[in-house]
């Protein structure tokens, strides 16, 4: 086999390909960053090709199915070769994994030829949700098929990927509801709709994400009693009452009672809190020849765990009104958002992709990766450092200051433009050294004859 070493039998290898077009996505996704960042220095740079109104979305989709596919894949690989369980239907993972590879390039030939049609974070043509809905349905019938009645007490982390199939499922076709003349033609209605699908969709790719977490945490350390644990349940549903009332954050312009938005962010605090306990414990339990064992993915889940720190103090500073009206519409909110889809949610699931990595080939080189993962942690501290400190200089702008145009304030903060780029641009390249060796690895692995074990319908 080349040096290629099995530690288990594979099964259904198409969760290898979810996986390897989740670490291409992700690299589209920085590329497109990167663009939109010279755009911000260089104004006219390719405008008349891309502008930037159509790479924000390419940019936003692209990470978006980095997560998502990555995610899919993972739950493929670990349900295939637990060996406890069977998946019910390969064909129906195949069959969900060419869904969504078409409708993804459907939907980068929309944004290419300018026609948009969706809401923030959705600006595809609405049509395009319902192949999109198919495929989570699929996926749920494989889930479940594969769960019900062939394991008994489930631990926390098939039941936070079982809810968060479903709950996508419910807040994707939500997010669709403006187009119902009664809540597209009132305002308030819309957007709060709007936000609250928003909210509730990334809350369901957090259980997805979250569930992979804890499932890394029991498989690491030998120890399927941390899935079982009061306190893995309690986080269970904290997150999923996150998921269903936690959007109420959002929508400060929107008139509510302000006891809703203080309930709301007082969920997602303590969401943070309770997973930075949980990975900061089993971090410290973890006997050392463990650690060098599983070296990268421990690397990774101690990294989300100093992203999720860093997150809080932002959110609890969020979380006061006076602050939150400031900050509202600036970087700041970029940062925030960034911290949690690269900080958090990025680092949980390169941590999973390397583990998989480390159970097909145990003598994986981990040289350029470890180069990377120096690179990658260090520029993401200073794109977020610098994120701040626009939205700060944005924030005085708007409030403390009179009669200085818009295009003034731009150009007073052109270096910080280029501090963006640079550190994107060492964002990419860290990743990229992560993401190479790991993509040739997963596509040897799948083109090898014969490691197909027990392959069924």
């Amino acid at each position: 086999m080349g040096g290629l070493i099995l530690s288990i039998k594979m099964r259904n290898k198409i969760s290898l390909v979810y996986i390897a077009t989740a670490l291409l996505a992700l690299l589209l996704g920085m590329i497109f960053g990167i663009l939109s960042g010279l755009q911000y220095v260089i104004p006219e740079f390719i405008k008349e090709l891309l502008p930037f109104n159509s790479l924000r979305p390419f940019h936003v989709t692209s990470v978006i199915a980095w997560i998502i596919l990555c995610a899919v894949g993972g739950i493929y690989y670990y349900l295939s070769n637990s060996g406890t369980l069977r998946l019910y239907s390969n064909r129906l993972s195949q069959l969900h994994y060419f869904l969504f590879l078409g409708i993804g390039l459907t939907i980068y030939y929309s944004y290419y030829t300018g026609n948009f049609g969706g809401k923030e974070y959705l600006e595809f043509p609405p049509y395009l949700i319902l192949p999109i809905l198919f495929g989570w349905l699929l996926f749920g019938i494989n889930y479940y098929k594969t769960m019900v009645g062939n394991i008994r007490n489930w631990p926390v982390y098939y039941w936070m990927w079982g809810t968060g199939i479903v709950f996508m499922t419910y807040h994707l076709s939500e997010a669709y509801l403006w187009l119902h003349p009664d809540i597209k033609n009132n305002f308030i209605k819309s957007l709060a709709i709007q936000w609250k699908a928003g909210g509730s969709f990334v809350g369901s790719w957090n259980m997805l994400v979250y569930g992979t977490a804890i499932y890394l945490m029991a498989k690491i350390k030998g120890d399927d009693s941390i899935g079982r644990q009061r306190k893995s349940f309690f986080f269970y549903f904290l997150g999923l009452t996150n998921l269903m009332f936690g959007w109420a954050h959002h929508i400060y312009i929107v008139p509510t009672a302000p006891w809703v938005r203080y309930v709301a962010y007082g969920i997602s605090m303590t969401e943070w809190i309770i997973l930075f306990h949980m990975l900061y414990e089993w971090k410290k339990s973890l006997p050392e020849e463990t650690k060098i064992k599983n070296l990268l993915p421990y690397k990774f889940l101690v990294m989300a765990d100093v992203w999720v720190f860093l997150n809080l103090i932002l959110a609890l500073l969020f979380s006061i009104p006076v602050i939150n009206f400031f900050t509202h519409g600036t970087h700041i909110t970029v940062a925030h958002s960034m911290g949690t889809t690269i900080g958090i949610n990025t680092t949980i699931l390169l941590a999973s992709v390397l583990f998989i990595v480390n159970q097909i080939k145990p003598d994986f080189n981990l040289s350029s990766i470890k180069k990377g993962f120096k690179i990658f942690n260090v520029s993401l501290l200073l794109f977020w450092l610098s994120l701040l400190v626009a939205g700060v200089k944005r924030s005085h702008w708007m409030y403390f200051t009179k009669g200085i145009p818009f295009s003034e304030m731009q150009s007073q903060s052109h270096w910080i433009y280029i501090a963006f780029l640079l550190f994107g641009t060492g964002i990419f390249i860290g990743l990229f050294l992560i993401t190479l060796p790991v993509l040739k690895t997963l596509l040897t692995t799948y083109n090898l004859k014969g490691i197909n074990e027990n392959e069924h319908p």
